[in-house]
């Protein structure tokens, strides 16, 4: 093998810029990233060859460079966030972005923010107006909170209350309560970035009514109740209910403050599924400040919303920290839209796709999963298709006991390895994120939808066909 031979094959930059599918590729992206492919692919080509003793590979490659310049730009021009086809049957899946909006809202979010909008004009007032307004009556109503604000996420929720409230003191909270959330954000951490000190009262498994009394201090400036949404402990345990708690902190003339966390603003009893303390539940007990998000149970974008009582709010929205944690056209547009939904209570669960997932029957997952079994049988002709019973989750830390019976389609493979599928299947023009059980791929139909069973059905053909 003549490696100098090999080197001196590969094309020189200017006969490369003078053929006609580099001129093609000129004219679709541009020079300058065409100079940027052809140095990359052809630096990448020669790395290939030095360490190859494969001729006929190398041969290849050399062969195939133009197509690998092409590939390149076109990676360079595709997005990097891309939609994925969600197989795992965890709902508010982190990773995947937590709940998705549903087509309908997408479809008048992209009316509204692909041009002007009154996002910060009082239309009737002919003057500025506030991006709150739009969706503070709204939150109002469905809670029975007297104001409400939203900021860009639920730990920037605490983080704006506790800077507003109890800077400059002490806040208390259970020590069962000071919880871990994604990214090891912590409530403790939350805390002293506000400039609040933190007072633990009680034990990791058992705080009482007392706990709270005897750590009253002049330096108390709130109490803190923070709802464990993403974990549990059971067993010999004991808290404080919040509406107790709301009536100690009023009469030492402190604020309540909650951070429920997932939040929800529909009783999930009515779906099969274990009781969560609702926003609404906590405003009538009283709380102060409830604070929540907007991407987990509620079903909508990444936000913190953040209602109560209207003294507490105005002093939020007037905190420095207000404009760097503000939230953008986007949020407030696609927030609106799906808070819009909750005021027809018997429609909500159809039009908010989390919460339609969450309340789907089995029998009808599994008529889903039925179809997409028929629809591989007949593309996939180098793999055992099935049907598994299987549990699906809520995620996003939220009810982390609860489990959904479900629907699968497994998948085995006879001419490669699970883990390669799986690998293949993330490569896909849409990505497939599946659940590796027993050695098997599986599909949660739970959290598939009808419309993309024909793609699913495609792609996995053109690997198994």
């Amino acid at each position: 093998m003549n490696k100098n031979e090999l080197y001196r094959d590969i094309p020189k930059v200017d006969v490369l810029l003078e053929s006609e599918a580099v001129a093609g590729l000129i004219g679709q992206y541009g020079r300058s990233l065409v100079m940027e492919a052809i140095r990359e692919q052809t630096e990448r080509l020669r790395r290939f060859i030095r360490e190859t003793e494969d001729e006929t590979a190398a041969r290849a490659e050399l062969a195939g460079l133009t197509r690998s310049i092409a590939a390149y730009l076109k990676t360079l021009r595709q997005p990097r966030v891309r939609k994925v086809i969600n197989g795992t049957g965890t709902i508010l899946h982190t990773n995947l972005g937590r709940a998705p909006i549903s087509r309908d809202q997408a479809q008048k979010l992209a009316e509204i923010v692909t041009g002007y909008s009154n996002l910060e004009y009082d239309l009737e007032g002919a003057c500025r107006g506030e991006r709150y307004a739009h969706f503070e009556g709204l939150l109002c109503r469905l809670t029975g909170a007297e104001a409400a604000m939203v900021v860009n996420n639920n730990a920037a929720a605490v983080l704006l209350t506790l800077s507003t409230l109890a800077r400059g003191g002490e806040v208390i909270v259970s020590r069962g309560e000071l919880v871990e959330i994604g990214g090891k954000f912590r409530i403790p951490d939350v805390c002293q970035q506000s400039g609040a000190a933190l007072r633990e009262v009680g034990t990791t498994n058992k705080t009482h009514f007392s706990d709270y009394q005897q750590a009253l201090t002049d330096e108390t400036k709130a109490i803190l109740k923070v709802h464990t949404s993403n974990y549990r402990i059971v067993g010999f345990t004991e808290s404080v209910d919040a509406s107790e708690l709301a009536g100690l902190a009023h009469e030492r003339g402190l604020p309540m403050i909650e951070d429920l966390g997932s939040g929800v603003l529909v009783d999930l009893e009515k779906y099969g599924l274990t009781h969560e303390p609702t926003v609404q539940e906590s405003i009538r007990a009283g709380i102060d400040v409830v604070c929540f998000s907007g991407d987990k149970l509620l079903g909508g974008p990444q936000a913190g919303i953040i209602v109560g009582r209207k003294e507490y709010i105005q002093r939020m929205k007037r905190h420095p920290l207000t404009r760097a944690l503000r939230v953008d056209k986007f949020t407030v547009t696609a927030l609106e839209l799906v808070l819009l939904e909750y005021l027809d209570p018997d429609r909500v669960a159809r039009n908010i796709p989390a919460l339609r997932m969450l309340s789907e029957t089995e029998q009808s997952i599994r008529e889903r999963a039925e179809r997409l079994r028929e629809l591989l049988k007949q593309s996939c002709h180098s793999a055992d298709i099935d049907l598994r019973p299987c549990q699906s989750q809520v995620g996003g830390g939220s009810l982390p006991m609860e489990r959904l019976p479900s629907c699968g389609v497994s998948i085995w493979p006879w001419a490669m390895s699970t883990q390669a599928l799986e690998r293949r299947m993330l490569d896909m023009p849409v990505p497939i994120v599946p659940r590796v059980a027993d050695d098997h791929i599986l599909l949660d139909m739970r959290t598939v939808d009808s419309e993309d069973l024909p793609v699913i059905a495609e792609m996995l053909g053109e690997v198994l066909g």
